[in-house]
């Protein structure tokens, strides 16, 4: 029998398209969207498609009747793919945008997965959790620190869950992105600027720009998503598999190099 999966955030960009590949992998997938225009817009497209396999929902993670409804659907597998970014320098970020995002990326999906966990366990069903996080979950770039910080959480969040879960027969992974040119990281660079100001900040607008522009100008940052999406198709359903998936393997190594060079670090 096909799997039912569970994908947030796929109103556009990675979750879509990972919501589509795996219908036309043969899963049954629900894909959840924000807003009510991407309900319609997604549903056109799986109809256009013939997915008559690919289920479009609303799921806004900080609705409470959104969250309470989706915890009534029969699902093998949930794919924690919602978030946000907000770029820009943690030493003079706003507060409240660190609050938020720590409640969109990390305190709204684990609400989502605690409660169907329960439901697995209490039916003794067997399941998975799936969390996309990033490769800014195991490093943190300047100007992204905010964004990285929450994806740090999701990483301890999903290994303390997976060795919790494994007696219940719930499986737990991470699939980590690279830098893939689906206009996230780029509309992410984009929000400092909403709040950043010559007059009051010490980090100057012009100097941000040429941070972000390093960092996101380069074809290693500007990868195409296909080969995430083909990947992440393939990771999901899955019965066996990598517990932390790095895409593309170049980063892997890169991020293991990272870390070992991390103990050397010095001031």
């Amino acid at each position: 029998m096909p799997k039912t999966i569970l994908l947030t955030g796929a109103g556009s960009g990675l979750g879509e398209g990972t919501a589509i590949g795996l219908a036309h992998a043969g899963c049954d997938v629900i894909a959840t969207v924000q807003i009510p225009p991407q309900v319609t817009a997604l549903r056109e497209k799986a109809a256009a498609l013939g997915l008559s396999n690919l289920r479009v929902e609303k799921l806004d993670l900080l609705d409470r009747f959104d969250v309470d409804q989706a915890l009534g659907w029969d699902i093998d597998i949930l794919v924690n793919n919602a978030g946000i970014g907000e770029g820009g320098p943690v030493s003079e970020m706003p507060a409240e945008l660190v609050r938020r995002s720590f409640e969109v990326n990390l305190f709204a999906p684990l609400a989502l997965t605690q409660g169907v966990v329960r439901r697995w366990v209490e039916a003794g069903k067997t399941g998975k959790i799936v969390f996309t996080s990033s490769t800014g979950g195991l490093h943190t770039p300047p100007a992204f620190g905010l964004h990285a910080s929450t994806m740090h959480a999701l990483e301890a969040v999903a290994e303390s869950m997976r060795q919790e879960l494994g007696a219940f027969g719930i499986q737990v992974q991470t699939i980590n992105p690279g830098t893939y040119l689906t206009g996230f990281n780029e509309t992410m660079a984009d929000t400092a600027f909403r709040w950043l100001d010559d007059r009051r900040n010490f980090t100057k607008r012009a100097d941000m720009r040429r941070t972000f522009d390093g960092l996101l100008g380069t074809p290693q940052s500007r990868m195409e998503p296909s080969e995430l999406i083909d990947a992440m198709v393939e990771i999901i359903p899955a019965d066996s598999g990598k517990v932390r998936n790095v895409v593309p393997q170049h980063l892997e190594d890169m991020l293991k190099q990272h870390q070992a060079d991390a103990w050397d670090a010095r001031l």
